[in-house]
């Protein structure tokens, strides 16, 4: 059975009970980029669109970041550029509480005219992957957490990044990690990410804030569901973008903002359950148990392979130097942040492993189906993993990874792997998107280009 969970008009007809002041409702899909997509329908619209679906243009899953068509895909012309039906997902009719009107909105996933998942969403190769672990007996379990700097909102429209002033008038600008005071200066913020959270069903947990001026970290809680995970990654994303503005503040998921301070990642944590619920990976051993190694294994031999995908633009190689918490070679270790796969201290029911490569730019539904389908490599190989780390990995680890994106682009094209588990169909159209990317972005002209060369060259 598919991992993919249509929602009925019956989830519609009780959310329009339960809120009879909601008048409109954005409805997106996320594009391969990590970019949401989509309409906005009012009230009336919402039961049609949960009976019979919206449709969107095929060509709406071939732009790149910037929202410009890639012709290459071939999802244009070649296709008239006609509608694809695009299907409510289950259980993510919630409210947007930071919208001025009352507002609420849902994803939405994309399919063929014969039913088949369109090839070029990604959140159909996610669900790609989970099927396969269905079929071997395995159940993935994730959390996503995700850093992000909010930034002055004046600043930020004229193009530049300053940190925000707190509304007691301080302005963070010393590195301070975990420091309580900041929570304390940025708590209406805080507080208001919360209500919104709760509002909109999100687990949002624990809150830190991270090394950075302006930097925190929200954890969300861990679901049985993969797919709902990374739906929970997309959705906390636009909540916490959305109460920035209301506070004046712009959050940022960008990789690497600022070229001081640390940059943004994307922590998955993952485990593998039977279909009672059952930790297959819990152990009394700290370096776990055979699955476990198998899994971290399969995602050391895939890592660099899937760069493209936990790196997906050309700022998120900016985050990769030694000492800085994003890894620069494929290794692991026991509750070891310097390595980029960390099995987790903690009681033995709950091991389970956190891949630390991705950045907060990363698509999440593309990083954790390329972070399963690794486990799914090492497991159905039975291999075996490199010694595990102990103290700092960055002195012990060879920096192999590839470092700058065209490489990665590189690595990922000529991958049987991300063909194979992702689809083949949609690993071209996402590379063929990004690579069209890649040359757009090279081929402008800085800033920086006419400081460093104009008189010198």
């Amino acid at each position: 059975m598919s991992a993919v969970k249509i929602a009925d008009v019956a989830e519609a007809e009780a959310f329009l009970a339960a809120n009879p002041d909601v008048v409109q409702f954005e409805c997106f899909l996320t594009d391969c980029s990590g970019v949401q997509r989509g309409k906005l329908l009012r009230r009336s619209e919402l039961l049609g669109a949960y009976r019979t679906g919206r449709p969107l243009p095929c060509s709406v899953l071939s732009l790149d970041i910037k929202g410009a068509d890639v012709e290459e895909t071939g999802l244009l012309w070649e296709m008239g550029d006609a509608d694809r039906l695009c299907r409510p997902v289950a259980g993510t009719l919630v409210r947007s509480s930071w919208r001025q009107v009352p507002t609420a909105q849902f994803l939405l996933t994309s399919f063929e005219g014969d039913g088949s998942g369109s090839a070029s969403d990604p959140r159909h190769a996610l669900a790609r992957v989970v099927d396969a672990a269905q079929a071997l007996g395995f159940r993935p379990a994730a959390a996503v957490e995700l850093e992000f700097y909010l930034i002055d909102g004046r600043a930020a429209a004229e193009g530049r990044v300053t940190p925000p002033t707190a509304p007691n008038g301080f302005r963070p600008t010393d590195l301070q990690a975990y420091l309580v005071q900041d929570l304390g200066d940025f708590s209406s913020f805080l507080e208001a990410v919360y209500a919104a959270a709760e509002a909109a069903g999100l687990p949002a947990r624990t809150l830190i804030s991270e090394y950075s001026p302006g930097q925190f970290e929200i954890v969300l809680e861990h679901r049985d569901d993969a797919l709902r995970a990374a739906d929970d990654a997309i959705l906390w994303k636009r909540l916490v973008k959305g109460v920035a503005e209301r506070h004046g503040f712009v959050a940022t998921f960008m990789a690497k903002p600022y070229a001081a301070f640390a940059g943004s990642g994307a922590h998955f944590h993952v485990s593998l359950c039977d279909e009672a619920g059952n930790n297959l990976f819990a152990s009394r051993e700290p370096e776990g148990n055979a699955l476990l190694r198998h899994a971290i294994a399969g995602l050391e031999a895939t890592m660099a392979e899937s760069m493209a995908i936990f790196a997906p633009n050309a700022n998120s190689y900016r985050r990769f130097k030694p000492n800085s918490y994003a890894p620069l070679g494929p290794a692991w270790g026991t509750d070891n942040r310097s390595v980029p796969i960390r099995v987790t201290g903690g009681p033995p029911a709950t091991r389970h492993l956190e891949q630390r490569v991705a950045g907060a730019d990363a698509n999440p539904y593309l990083a954790l189906a390329a972070v399963i389908a690794g486990m799914l490599e090492g497991i159905e190989e039975r291999r075996e993993p490199s010694e595990p780390i102990v103290g700092n990995g960055y002195a012990q680890v060879e920096a192999s990874l590839p470092r700058f994106w065209p490489e990665a682009l590189r690595r990922a094209r000529a991958s049987d792997f991300l063909k194979r588990r992702l689809g083949a169909r949609f690993t071209d159209i996402y590379l063929t998107i990004k690579e069209a990317e890649c040359d757009r972005f090279f081929a402008e002209v800085s800033d920086r280009d006419i400081h460093w060369y104009l008189r010198l060259a």
